[in-house]
């Protein structure tokens, strides 16, 4: 990891209240907590998975960067059980050449990953683009309210960020899971490429781990067709990408 202080300290930069850090090195944790703050973030830490648990008693933040590896609960567990219990943004950070940890993490609902070593402002870039797509710097959203999309009877309420099934079951979705399904659901019937899916639902110039979108598909295809056989909502295109099968309904 390399820490730069001449990035600086931009006012124009979008500011969060509330980040979380959930790592075992103190020294690196220490670091992290004072650029993070230098650029406009309160930031908390954790050392291990009973510190999370309670940093998360006192106030839930906008978004937990967790290490995969921790003493007791490894990041991956404690992934999980965040996103089944919270509505709140993760990054991973994992090792380098852990692409098993990339895959599970993103499977279990993690937002970004990003691999260690890392330059502290690449950590800083995915904050802000997380953040940005997850809504929680968004007061754009509350000047002008965005619609309800309805396909094949499920509902994807934009402005609350929130997909209800046909029988009205609230259904969780990851901050990435949502972003994914909202630019199946604006783009339907239309077939889009990885990478078109990649840059729509990143907006970011990422160096990307290339396949963390078919496991965001994979995840939403469990979410939207559980284990009923027949036409697949999201249908695998041959050496193309992705199509969108519902046609699409706009409700404002």
């Amino acid at each position: 990891m390399v820490l730069d202080s001449r990035s600086g300290n931009s006012r124009s930069e979008p500011r969060v209240n509330h980040l979380l850090l959930v790592g075992d090195d103190l020294d690196v944790l220490a670091l992290l907590k004072k650029f993070l703050e230098q650029h406009g973030y309160r930031v908390d830490v954790a050392t291990d998975g009973a510190s999370l648990w309670q940093a998360m008693q006192r106030q839930q933040p906008d978004l937990v960067i967790l290490d995969v590896m921790l003493p007791g609960e490894s990041g991956l567990v404690l992934c999980q059980r965040l996103r089944n219990e919270h509505s709140v943004a993760v990054i991973m950070l994992t090792a380098m050449g852990e692409l098993s940890d990339r895959v599970v993490g993103l499977e279990l609902g993690a937002d970004d990953y990003l691999t260690k070593p890392f330059d502290a402002r690449e950590l800083l870039a995915r904050v802000r683009a997380v953040l940005r797509r997850t809504g929680e710097v968004s007061s754009v959203l509350n000047d002008k309210p965005r619609p309800t999309l309805e396909f094949a009877g499920w509902q994807l309420d934009v402005t609350r960020r929130e997909l209800r099934s046909p029988d009205r079951i609230m259904i969780p979705l990851s901050g990435g899971e949502f972003e994914l399904l909202l630019v199946f659901a604006e783009h339907p019937r239309r077939v889009l490429s990885r990478q078109q899916l990649l840059d729509m639902t990143r907006g970011e110039a990422f160096e990307a781990f290339d396949r963390s979108i078919d496991v965001q598909v994979s995840r939403l295809r469990r979410k939207l067709e559980g284990d009923v056989s027949g036409s697949p909502m999201i249908r695998t295109v041959r050496n193309s990408g992705y199509l969108f099968t519902p046609s699409v309904l706009v409700k404002r």
